[in-house]
């Protein structure tokens, strides 16, 4: 693993496959009565979020604590950065605190790289989505999600996605998500087809590890995920599309294209869902809809990134194996994990 998180494509297969099999020690952990490791205890976290979020923050948040780790929430809402602050400034008052990890969501693209190569702060940099960029901890919950369902829990250990079809439908031209699990899923074998309209593609879409439709009908009995995208008005300054009703009967989902879907494929979403839009409330209600599931596997999926970037080069105890830096992905095992019943 390299210090950084700050792009999927950054991931080789290895790398993805390590993450993915720790997080399903980490959704263990869950299932315990006490649901904490001390694996982080001493390291001090710090949440940057220069931008709004639920899902991704409380995640983080609910991660770094499960692992012991110490929080710091920052918001630029209410801080100096409100009266024009620079994000280098902000990022040496962190150093100046010895904070381990900083966790930063930003407008701008790009601007978790500038942080992990400026040499403004020594931690790690976790990237929680940038603009239109990257959003890599949502691809690895999303491939987690899909390797459960479409795998198996027990089964999908050391497995990637090799021959699953995902198609990824709407709003591609403003989503980091996309991009990131675009990237993502082209590294562990899955063959990916974005559908969306010509307005709503990026310019060279075409150079992208996927394919290109615009028949969203014409796809779903081939796919074995289908995720949908958000519109994201938020970042539009012009009109993407005629009117909501025509985008939605032509990229929305329903109950009538979601019964063309085969009988074992999902529908995915990162949230937050416009229901009615890009996708109807009976189709978000459905069993065959794994956003619940794919928030809960966010918790694991950030645990399992924080303790390979944090704490995977150390044991978690003292034990006389070798350290996790010695191991295989393969041989990396529970022992690391067990210790929430500590004294």
């Amino acid at each position: 693993m390299q210090r950084h998180l700050i792009s999927a494509a950054d991931l080789t297969r290895d790398d993805a496959i390590l993450l993915l099999d720790t997080a399903e020690e980490m959704a263990r952990v869950a299932d315990r009565p006490i649901k904490k490791l001390p694996t982080l205890r001493g390291r001090t976290v710090v949440n940057l979020f220069f931008e709004d979020s639920t899902r991704t923050r409380i995640s983080f948040e609910a991660a770094e604590k499960r692992l012991s780790a110490d929080v710091i929430n920052f918001s630029a809402k209410g801080s100096s950065v409100s009266k024009g602050e620079s994000l280098k400034d902000t990022a040496q008052t962190l150093e100046a605190m010895g904070v381990d990890a900083v966790v930063i969501r930003h407008g701008a693209s790009g601007a978790p790289y500038r942080l992990a190569t400026s040499g403004w702060i020594d931690a790690a940099v976790i990237n929680a989505g940038d603009g239109t960029h990257q959003h890599p901890t949502q691809a690895l919950l999303d491939a987690f999600t899909m390797r459960r369902r479409l795998v198996g829990r027990d089964a999908g250990i050391g497995r990637d996605l090799a021959g699953r079809r995902v198609t990824i439908v709407g709003d591609v031209l403003h989503s980091r998500v996309a991009r990131s699990n675009v990237d993502l899923l082209h590294t562990l074998g899955a063959e990916v087809t974005l559908v969306a309209p010509p307005t709503l593609l990026p310019v060279g879409v075409e150079t992208w590890p996927c394919e290109i439709a615009y028949d969203l009908d014409g796809t779903l009995p081939k796919s074995d995920a289908v995720m949908m995208l958000r519109v994201q008005r938020e970042r539009m300054n012009a009109a993407f599309f005629p009117t909501e009703r025509e985008y939605s009967r032509r990229y929305g989902l329903d109950g009538e294209r979601m019964a063309r879907m085969p009988e074992h494929a999902v529908v995915m979403h990162p949230g937050p869902m416009v229901r009615g839009m890009e996708i109807t409330a009976e189709v978000a209600d459905s069993d065959r809809c794994t956003v619940v599931e794919q928030v809960a596997n966010g918790v694991s999926m950030r645990m399992a990134v924080l303790y390979l970037l944090l704490g995977g080069n150390e044991p978690a105890v003292t034990h006389t194996r070798p350290p996790a830096a010695q191991q295989s992905a393969g041989e990396r095992s529970a022992h690391t994990f067990d210790t929430a019943e500590e004294k």
